[in-house]
């Protein structure tokens, strides 16, 4: 019997122990204007590490490029420096692979190439309190399988700034890496299709890194996964997939950044918290373009960004979450969008404030059949308002209305899409509107629309 009773325990238990591993949402303020806040997840920095990577193969020097079979390996450098010193190598093109596992300051003054042939995996960092600095590293493998990639850090508190990372699957691989600063770094990964290109920047159980002023092109995604209270601040990521992806990845803030030509900006799956501040998100098109997501997240906070040109400026899927959440949209500007936000949870908590919509063929679609009234939609600039402003306050005199008339077509049947600006559905529209045969449902009401376009202010820092 008490075999049988443990046993009906065991799921719960394992429950128990899974949800340790998982950070916990901080405590929201009663305040719904206030942000995240950080701090709140546990600090694993001091954890036991646990090996997760595959064991990188060995390779012969005849099994990598010929270019790289008469230069000198730059491990022999790495063993000969005492822990704690600084390497300056002189100027040059050294042959990887290289494995630190001891703090070192090495600093290549932009003159230093480490090429690992086109195998492997060209630097592993496995040390603490280490700074990487004006390095060329080049030429890893192509397997998914070992993550291939140019730089691996696999420790606390380093630094790695100033590096010119190309011709690599993946870029910068931080595993289980912690309150490190990845500074002014040129990444870009082999000329492969884009599916099957690596990671530009991949963060997997890593907290508390500053990735500041970065530029990754021509990569996959980057991603950040299970990490929590990271800051990316003024990066730029160009053609790409995903300019940042964040799974299961709290309290992280994006500000002042610049994605430009990506598929998808940034976007929150399963993410508790969150701030997206003063970026410029540009041309995300296509099928799938979105500038911003949400996919079952809460308490994001998305505020005085630059959305312009892309498919769908917000798309918000079952966001907020939580019970009782919230996701505050406010002082941003959706400019020239195919469909400026797009909602398609029913359940509301999306606090709409103070931003500026113009030129976007459709502002708002709320899919499924919810009540308008359980979105907040207060103070915006619409540029289709057809109001009047008789006491010049700056305020519209009546609420701005939106309604879903035969743009149901198109929103219940995306492949009728395509003809959204077509003459025979524009004429649909027209009649619709003038005389409708169906009662049409209210998509939103704000009550005091900007009657005036505002001059938007960027969002103050307040971490």
């Amino acid at each position: 019997m008490k075999l049988k009773r443990w046993l009906a325990l065991l799921p719960a238990l394992l429950l128990g122990v899974s949800s340790l591993l998982v950070a916990r949402p901080a405590d929201r303020d009663a305040d719904e204007d206030k942000p995240p806040g950080f701090g709140s997840t546990a600090d694993l920095s001091t954890a036991p590490r646990v090996g997760v990577d595959r064991p990188k193969p060995t390779y012969m020097l005849h099994e990598r490029d010929k270019r790289v079979h008469g230069l000198k390996p730059f491990q022999d450098l790495v063993d000969a420096a005492p822990a704690g010193s600084t390497l300056r190598p002189p100027p040059g093109a050294y042959s990887g692979p290289v494995v630190m596992t001891k703090p070192l300051i090495i600093d290549g003054g932009g003159q230093v190439t480490i090429d690992a042939g086109d195998k492997g995996t060209v630097f592993s960092l496995q040390a603490d309190g280490a700074v990487l600095r004006g390095l060329h590293l080049t030429g890893s493998g192509d397997s998914h399988d070992t993550d291939d990639s140019c730089l691996d850090v696999r420790g606390h508190r380093n630094v790695i700034e100033g590096l010119v990372i190309d011709n690599c699957l993946f870029g910068i691989d931080l595993k289980q890496s912690s309150d490190s600063v990845l500074r002014n770094n040129k990444i870009r990964s082999k000329p492969r299709e884009l599916g099957v290109r690596g990671d530009g920047l991949r963060l997997w159980y890593s907290d508390r890194n500053l990735i500041e002023g970065n530029e990754v092109v021509d990569s996959r995604d980057m991603v950040a996964w299970y990490s929590h209270d990271n800051i990316y601040r003024k990066n730029v990521g160009k053609r790409s997939r995903y300019s940042i992806h964040f799974m299961f990845a709290n309290n992280n803030v994006v500000e002042d950044n610049s994605f430009y030509d990506n598929s998808v900006g940034v976007y929150f799956m399963y993410t508790e918290g969150g701030v997206l501040r003063n970026n410029l998100i540009s041309h995300a098109t296509g099928a799938a373009g979105m500038a911003v997501g949400f996919k079952e997240a809460s308490n994001a906070v998305v505020e005085g960004n630059e959305i312009i040109y892309c498919a769908v400026g917000i798309g918000s899927d079952l966001s907020p979450f939580q019970p009782d959440s919230k996701i505050w949209v406010r002082n941003n500007r959706f400019a020239y969008n195919g469909i400026a936000v797009k909602l398609t949870s029913e359940l509301g908590g999306n606090v709409v404030t103070d931003n500026v919509f113009e030129g976007n063929l459709t502002n708002v679609v709320q899919a499924g059949r919810g009540e308008s009234g359980r979105n907040e939609w207060r103070g915006n600039y619409w540029d289709d308002y057809q109001g009047f402003d008789r006491d010049h306050n700056g305020i519209g005199d009546t609420p701005y209305e939106l309604y879903a008339y035969a743009d149901q077509i198109w929103i219940e049947m995306p492949p009728a899409r395509f003809f959204k600006n077509s003459p025979v559905m524009e004429l649909l529209d027209f009649l619709e509107r003038l005389a409708p045969f169906s009662s049409p449902e209210l998509t939103l009401k704000d009550d005091k629309p900007r009657f005036t376009k505002p001059q938007l202010i960027k969002s103050k820092v307040t971490e």
